[in-house]
């Protein structure tokens, strides 16, 4: 099972994934929490990939020395478990209850509202 992230670690994760190339270097990740305004000291990175590493979302090569980081587990993956596991929690399994919730809150934009409109009719077909 996929464990759950902390939010700097996801930071860096997010990073990691949206990097159009197969390995992540470290400074990458550097500039990319700088570039996001979550700037982060040398050693507390070194111990969040360390991390990630330990929870099995990368693994790292070492080059020389530096490190190239290649991610294990894709966002997709961990968006559907971390989605699975908050309708488990909060909703007992019951997506009704969630999507109720986005229409009646209000939380869906009008674009959003149609799009999703059309993926449950579409889900209907298949």
């Amino acid at each position: 099972m996929v464990q759950q992230l902390s939010d700097s670690e996801l930071e860096i994760m997010k990073i990691v994934w949206e990097n159009p190339s197969d390995v992540t270097l470290f400074s990458y990740i550097m500039d990319g929490l700088a570039a996001k305004g979550k700037p982060c000291r040398k050693n507390t990175l070194i111990v969040l990939l360390s991390r990630l590493m330990n929870k099995g979302f990368l693994s790292a090569k070492k080059i020389g020395r530096r490190n190239e980081y290649t991610t294990l587990v894709s966002e997709a993956e961990y968006q559907r478990t971390q989605t699975k596991h908050f309708l488990d929690k909060i909703y007992e399994g019951n997506a009704k209850g969630l999507v109720s919730a986005l229409i009646m809150g209000d939380m869906l934009a009008d674009e959003e509202y149609e799009e999703l409109k059309k993926l449950l009719e579409k889900g209907r077909e298949i």
